[in-house]
């Protein structure tokens, strides 16, 4: 398995990208291609003991300015290393891109450097959120701020097979994020891609509230990028307020201390699982290639475990039974489009 890391994504630099790339060659055997300025990733490697017939360092000077336009951006700079690391998979040295760098910049070289699935309208960010039962996908998570009713359709039907392909689950719910749980609600948007959503086979719950989303009983969360990214930094910021909330609330009260000692194993294991850092990224889906997207703050365990997730990605072979998907499902698509 061979991943293409964009070495200079990310707010705190080289030192996470390179500390996660090591440990995931020591722990899953794969080959970390290391896309960046040569000279800082050198000087960071020289810190550290690492398999060097599993590290490759690729040189990649340029850097995607985060006020610029990506789209511009990208055709400037092809020496940039997110641009570098797209040409990897497109030329299929490498399975897997990994950036935490600029996500409209990510999403921009998948596209023109990858290519979007044949039949995909626009590609979505499937952001993994923990439930009471497990994990839901939020699809779009970011990626495309307008949406029409073809883009939540495609993204409920790729969103479907990734979920199956990656957790096991042949038969994943899907939902549509609305304002109420019946049908007439919702804006334009909404109503219009209920008109067609039963129609590709899916198991559709139908329109699913805010107070649904961490419920387990949705598998796929369906919504525009506006709302799902709106979501998904609610949750992360609701998470870490509450434990926060909690210790302040313990000061002061030996007996409350002691009660939350007791408890530290169960409150240890809810703090892992809506650690973002735990999920590592999330894959953009509708390109024609294996990507995945992580947090700007990400650390040396979210790119580690962005790494295990991208392994995860190529091994399931999600990619070509979108695809597949994508295409069987053409005629409803045009439907949709007034085709």
């Amino acid at each position: 398995m061979k991943i293409a890391l964009d070495a200079l994504g990310g707010d705190y630099g080289v030192k996470p990208n390179i500390l996660g790339a090591i440990k995931a060659t020591e722990d899953f055997g794969c080959e970390v291609f290391l896309v960046g300025d040569e000279n800082k990733i050198q000087e960071e490697l020289k810190n550290h003991s690492y398999d060097s017939a599993k590290i490759t360092v690729i040189h990649a000077p340029e850097m995607i300015d985060m006020e610029a336009s990506p789209a511009l951006e990208y055709r400037r700079k092809k020496n940039a290393s997110i641009v570098v690391c797209a040409k990897l998979v497109k030329e299929g040295k490498a399975d897997v891109m990994i950036s935490a760098g600029n996500s409209g910049a990510t999403m921009v070289a998948a596209l023109f450097g990858i290519g979007r699935i044949k039949g995909v309208s626009r590609p979505a960010i499937a952001s993994p959120m923990p439930t009471q039962t497990g994990f839901a996908l939020i699809v779009d998570a970011g990626a495309n701020a307008d949406c029409s009713a073809i883009n939540l359709l495609q993204f409920a039907v790729l969103g479907s097979v990734y979920y199956k392909h990656i957790y096991g689950k042949p038969n994943a719910t899907v939902g549509l994020l609305s304002i109420g749980e019946e049908e007439g609600k919702g804006n334009l948007l909404i109503k219009e891609t209920t008109k067609h959503i039963r129609k590709l086979g899916l198991n559709y719950y139908g329109n699913i509230e805010g107070r649904d989303v961490h419920t387990g009983m949705i598998d796929i969360v369906v919504c525009d990028g506006f709302v799902g990214n709106i979501v998904l930094k609610t949750s992360e910021g609701l998470s870490k307020s509450l434990f926060k909330m909690i210790k302040s609330n313990l000061k002061g009260k030996p007996l409350a201390m002691l009660g939350m000692l007791m408890a530290k194993p169960a409150l240890m294991k809810v703090k892992e699982v809506t650690d973002p850092d735990t999920f590592g990224g999330a894959p953009l889906l509708g390109v024609n290639g294996n990507v995945i997207i992580s947090h700007g703050k990400s650390n040396e365990k979210a790119i580690y475990c962005a790494i295990k997730a991208g392994i995860k990605t190529v091994e399931s072979k999600a990619l070509k039974a979108m695809e597949e998907a994508i295409a069987s499902n053409k005629a409803i698509f045009d439907e949709a489009e007034g085709r």
